[in-house]
Parts: structure tokens; C-alpha cells; sequence
């Protein structure tokens, strides 16, 4: 595969390089590590990441427990649950570029303590400003942490070890979504210790309090001599580029609840706006000889633009149904936060399945698998339209639908991402996280927005009118599955 490099023994970490490659370049290759602790290290990151992400779903099937625990009006609530994905995708680039500067694994613990406080804050808030709060600072700690992760992952796996890995990760990376919304229904349910739906939150306390402990004794040091330290912050593209996120995300999120006024078609247009001259600043300081926030290798990097706009839609789809399965289900048709949550437990399995097993399948089969992945789900959602058609629960078909939606989603995410990362180099690793963790987040953001929004614009009240507003809407999400497809194909037809 391009850009990678072959290695003694499968399991190897930092192995010696025997081919020119990036991680050959480099000049970070050190003695290897192998066995168990390769395998503690991979599981260290990969649990930090899958608590972030879990956090960006799990509180759901939460808000109506939350909403009236501490009679939190409609925005209020709105931005207990989109709080945390603001900050966290406003500040996504920012912490790729800090863990450039003052390492990856400082960056890693330092967002893991702030993740962890946060969410034992966010367990023991009193009224809805303080929840909204902590989670603005769960978001933060997220943006310092999981950048980081893919750049570890990058920099310590060459070979087929950094296949592996990436494919373990890409399969928690997407497949957290649906397990949030299952742990969130089962620990509400549970309601351990009357506590109703702190657990949601405090369960992150004591797995990040073992990380802590853990990760200082696994995650490679930080090498002071890494001449890509000396890469400048490039605090004004940092700013332009927060602020244009932030007008993106801010009435993506809101936008819905507020009813669309005109503040937020405002600030959509600005941000196009502020994303222009953010490329405009980036072009300039390359020009320069400067160090941009992402490397012009990364964007050059072969497939790598094709690849963000095929992770876009999956991650798109998967969000915009999540959303609106969840409120067609629990509102509807009346099923609990505990059954909604296990019913999303077959996609969820069916997506981490197919995201740590799809390498066992013939290499000249995996320039194909994304937009056969995607082509699956498109007729996975059609199906589920066809299943919860006026107004039943779907009986077998629903579950049918959601294992091959599952399967279909991994296929279009996780060879995706995988296989554009062996096109960076590991120097350029931290900018390439950045880029795809913004990616990700963005497409799940637009996915809520558009495709929740269908749903919300075309329901009244009952389970036909909602079975009715969810056929319109599982159409347009096999729409635009159809349509990453054919991006993903035509990468196909022209290699």
C-alpha cells in the first residue's frame, strides 16, 4: 500500500524500516516493541477515544430524564447536548497542532484529565447552566485528546500493525455513535442508586481515573529532538479557522430548536466567508515557507480529498439516522430508553464487526468496499422506510435493516479511512487527525442538521404522521448514501 513500510514480525511498534516511506523519512523509527505491551498501548488510546465519542451520543436518550431533573427549558437542553460537540469541533484542528508542539502524549493526558474532571462535574451539576458549562469543558479535553490519538496510532504502528490498528480504530471510532445511544438507555433505565441519569456521565469517572494511571507508562515519550516541534502555532489561522467553525456548527446545532432565524443564516454565511479567507492565510504562509495548520502534503496526499468527502457522507448518514430513529422509536412508538438503546446495538455490533474483519477480505476486493458498503446501506435504508411503514415497530425486518446498515456504514468508513491514512506520512500525521477528526465531526453536525431537520419539519404528532416523516426521510438518506457511493466508485474507476 502506498506509503507504508515493511517490517519484521506483524506486531511490531516503531519497527526498523526496510523500505523508503514515510516512515522511513521520518527520522523518528526506533527499536521495537512487541507483544502485550503494543497491544495495552493500542487499548489505552483507543478507550480514550471511545469515551469522547461515546459522549457525543450517550446523553440522548438522557434528556428527557435531564430536562425534568432540573427543569431545563428546550434551548437549554439543546445545548446540554450540543455543548460538548461544539467545543469539541471548534478546538479538533487547534489540538492536533498543540500536540505538534508539546507532544502527543502530554497533549493525550492533559485532554484525559480534563475529559475525566469534566465529566464528574458534569454528574454532579445542580441546575442546566452548570451542565452546560461542564460539557463545553468535556468538548475542550475531547479536542486536546483524540487528535492525538490517531497521531500515536501513525507514528508507533508501521505495516501491518498500523492496519490493524487503524482498522481497530476506525471501528470504535464510528461504532460509539450507536453504543452511545445503547449504554445511555441501559444506565438510565438502570437508574443505579436513584441517581436517574448522572451515570450517563459519571461512568466516565473511573475508567479515565485508570487511563491516568496507565497511560504514563505506555505511551512513547514525546521526542524534544522532532523537528516538527519547531512548527509555529499559526495563531491567525487558528483563529480564523475557530471562528469559522464555530459560525458552521453553532446554527447547525441550534438551528432547529430556534425555529432557523435569521442569526443563523447569518452566520452560515460568514463562516463560508471566514472558510475562504482561512484558505486564503494557509496558501499565503505555505508560500512563505511557514507551517500551515494542514500540511499541503496531507491534502496531496493520493485520494485524500475523495476520502474526506466519502467519511463526510458516511459519518452524515449514520448521525442523521441515528437521530431520527431514536425519536421516531422512543416518541412514536413509545419504546423505552433501554429497548431503543439495544435495538441500535445490532448496528452498532455489525459496524465494529465489519471494521475489524474487512482486511481478511482479498486485497483486490478493497478499493471497492466503500461504495459497496455504501450501496448497502442505501438499500438498508430504504428498507427500514419499507419496515416501520405505517406506524408499526418493524417486527424482524427493523433489526434486519440496522445489522446490514451496520455492515454497510463499516464498509463505507472504515477502508476509507484506513487506507487514506497509509497515504501520510508520519510526520504529517497530527494534520492529517486534525483533517479527519474535523471531517467526522462536521459530517455528523450536517447529518443532525439536514436530515434530522427533514424528519423534525415533517412530523406532527403520532406514530403514522411520524412513520410518514421518517419514509421521507430514510429516502433521502438512501439519496445520499447512493451519492457517496458513486464518489466512492469513481475513485475505483480512475485508479
Amino acid at each position: 500500500m502506498p506509503g507504508t513500510t515493511t517490517v519484521a514480525g506483524p506486531a511490531t511498534l516503531h519497527g526498523p524500516a526496510t523500505a523508503s516511506g514515510p516512515a522511513a523519512d521520518s527520522g523518528t523509527t526506533k527499536p521495537g516493541r512487541a507483544g502485550p505491551r503494543a497491544g495495552l498501548l493500542l487499548a489505552t488510546i483507543l478507550m480514550g477515544q471511545f469515551m469522547a465519542l461515546l459522549d457525543v451520543f450517550i446523553v440522548n436518550v438522557a434528556a428527557p430524564t435531564i430536562r425534568t431533573d432540573l427543569h431545563a427549558s428546550g434551548a437549554a437542553l439543546q445545548l446540554v447536548i450540543a455543548g460538548y460537540t461544539i467545543s469539541y469541533a471548534v478546538l479538533l484542528i487547534t489540538g492536533a497542532r498543540l500536540g505538534h508542539l508539546l507532544g502527543h502524549r502530554r497533549l493525550f493526558v492533559t485532554g484525559l484529565a480534563v475529559f475525566t474532571a469534566a465529566s464528574l462535574a458534569c454528574g454532579l451539576a445542580q441546575n442546566s447552566g452548570e451542565l452546560i458549562g461542564f460539557r463545553l469543558v468535556q468538548g475542550t479535553g475531547s479536542a486536546l485528546m483524540i487528535p492525538q490519538v490517531l497521531s500515536l496510532l501513525q507514528l508507533t504502528f508501521v505495516g501491518e500493525a498500523r492496519t490493524r490498528a487503524m482498522s481497530v480504530y476506525s471501528a470504535v471510532l464510528a461504532s460509539g455513535a450507536a453504543l452511545g445511544q445503547s449504554l445511555g438507555g441501559i444506565l438510565v433505565s438502570a437508574d443505579l442508586f436513584g441517581a436517574g441519569w448522572r451515570p450517563v456521565f459519571l461512568v466516565n469517572v473511573p475508567i479515565g481515573a485508570a487511563l491516568l494511571l496507565i497511560a504514563p507508562r505506555v505511551l512513547p515519550r514525546d521526542d524534544r529532538r522532532d523537528p516538527a516541534r519547531r512548527r509555529g502555532l499559526d495563531l491567525p489561522g487558528l483563529t480564523v479557522l475557530a471562528a469559522a467553525v464555530t459560525l458552521l456548527t453553532v446554527p447547525l446545532v441550534l438551528g432547529q430548536e430556534e425555529g432557523w432565524p435569521m442569526w443563523g443564516w447569518v452566520c452560515l454565511g460568514l463562516s463560508v466567508l471566514l472558510f475562504g479567507l482561512f484558505m486564503a492565510l494557509e496558501a499565503r504562509l505555505a508560500r512563505r515557507g511557514g507551517a500551515p495548520l494542514v500540511s499541503a502534503r496531507v491534502l496531496r496526499a493520493p485520494g485524500m480529498l475523495r476520502a474526506a468527502v466519502v467519511i463526510m457522507t458516511t459519518m452524515a448518514v449514520n448521525a442523521g439516522f441515528l437521530f431520527a430513529v431514536a425519536l421516531h422509536l422512543q416518541s412514536a412508538l413509545g419504546f423505552s430508553a433501554l429497548r431503543t438503546g439495544l435495538a441500535f446495538a445490532f448496528a452498532a455490533v455489525s459496524f465494529g464487526g465489519v471494521g475489524l474483519t474487512w482486511r481478511r477480505l482479498p486485497v483486490s476486493w478493497r478499493s471497492w468496499l466503500p461504495g459497496a458498503g455504501l450501496l448497502i446501506a442505501a438499500a438498508s435504508f430504504a428498507g427500514l422506510g419499507l419496515a416501520l411503514r405505517g406506524g408499526g415497530d418493524g417486527g424482524a425486518g427493523l433489526y434486519v435493516c440496522l445489522l446490514t446498515l451496520g455492515a454497510g456504514l463499516g464498509l463505507g468508513f472504515s477502508p476509507t479511512f484506513t487506507l487514506a491514512l497509509f497515504t501520510v506520512a508520519p510526520q504529517d500525521a497530527a494534520d492529517a487527525s486534525g483533517l479527519l477528526a474535523t471531517v467526522t465531526q462536521l459530517g455528523q453536525l450536517i447529518g443532525v442538521a439536514a436530515l434530522g431537520t427533514l424528519y423534525l419539519n415533517r412530523l406532527d404528532v403520532g406514530a403514522h404522521s411520524s412513520a410518514h416523516a421518517f419514509a421521507v426521510t430514510s429516502v433521502a438518506l438512501a439519496a445520499v448514501s447512493a451519492a457517496g457511493a458513486a464518489v466512492a466508485l469513481g475513485r475505483r474507476r480512475r485508479a
